[in-house]
């Protein structure tokens, strides 16, 4: 693997655009070189001929929360992190707990690991079962076991850093969350929605880096308190959302929301999601994707 990765690394290097930052990521140099040229490129420079590509189908883009057995018979514990912030603050110590999981691994199982994900969470992979009853009692002290208590929109919600660390941010993300995520978590309450997985995402500004627009419920900072609402995203990552709302603010948003969960629970089919039932019923337009538009 890191005779593989170092091959596309240089690859990428060497025959990358390093003259124009739009065009510079390595998606570009493939659509540029060709998938047989860059296949063969990396093959050549790794010693090794790569296998076949093999069909896949994605089922779901969401992290797994809760112990998990691997095919070596070790363990791997998913963590809720809240918008990815691991601090010690306002009665919470997610640090401490983070840091006494870490000790225990290094005393007891070297070989295991605190992996980040990409939804702002954390794993704790490769643990011996021996260990599980320690890092269960660790997590429930210190605020790390919110995958037993929160409701999958929670565990779904993801939020960038924005105000006041990023100079690019329009309105607040991550610190208006721990506010706003409940007051839409008792909306989907009063709808008998309490257990829908449905996606949130926020930005604080329209470079997106929560990953916004393929929520099925996405707020885009315009301004101090106000967002661009979008809707419409699969839940499972493969279709963009498209704007319902603009400029609007948190009353309004929760006032929209509010008639749309009225909707979605009288009106869905059986197992639909939210974003699928707002595309269906054409209550927003998502665009189509490249392949189906072509």
């Amino acid at each position: 693997m890191t005779a593989l990765a170092e091959a596309a690394l240089t690859t990428q290097r060497d025959h990358g655009d390093r003259s124009e930052r739009k065009h510079a990521r390595f998606k570009y140099t493939v659509d540029d070189k060709g998938l047989d040229w860059i296949k063969a490129e990396i093959e050549k420079r790794a010693g090794f001929a790569l296998q076949p590509a093999r069909g896949f189908t994605f089922t779901q883009r969401g992290d797994r929360f809760g112990w998990r057995q691997g095919e070596d018979g070790r363990w791997h514990l998913g963590l809720r992190i809240p918008f990815g912030r691991v601090h010690d603050r306002q009665g919470v110590t997610r640090q401490t707990g983070m840091r006494e999981i870490a000790a225990l691994l290094a005393e007891a199982a070297p070989d295991a690991q605190i992996r980040l994900t990409a939804n702002q969470n954390a794993f704790v992979a490769g643990v011996p079962a021996s260990l599980r009853e320690r890092i269960d009692a660790i997590a429930g002290r210190h605020d790390l076991a919110l995958h037993r208590i929160d409701t999958r929109f929670a565990l779904n919600a993801i939020a960038c850093v924005a105000l006041p660390t990023c100079g690019l941010a329009m309105a607040e993300s991550e610190r208006w969350m721990p506010d706003f995520l409940p007051r839409v978590q008792a909306l989907l309450d009063a709808h008998g929605l309490r257990d829908e997985p449905i996606d949130l995402r926020v930005s604080g500004c329209p470079n997106g880096c929560s990953r916004p627009y393929l929520a099925e419920i996405a707020l885009i900072g315009k301004a101090p308190g106000r967002y661009n609402l979008m809707l419409g995203g699969d839940h499972r990552g493969q279709r963009m959302n498209a704007l319902y709302r603009e400029n609007i603010v948190e009353s309004e948003i929760l006032a929209e929301l509010d008639a749309l969960f009225a909707r979605f629970a009288a009106e869905r089919e059986a197992g639909e999601h939210f974003g699928d039932f707002l595309a269906r019923t054409r209550i927003v337009t998502p665009p189509l994707p490249r392949e189906a538009a072509a």
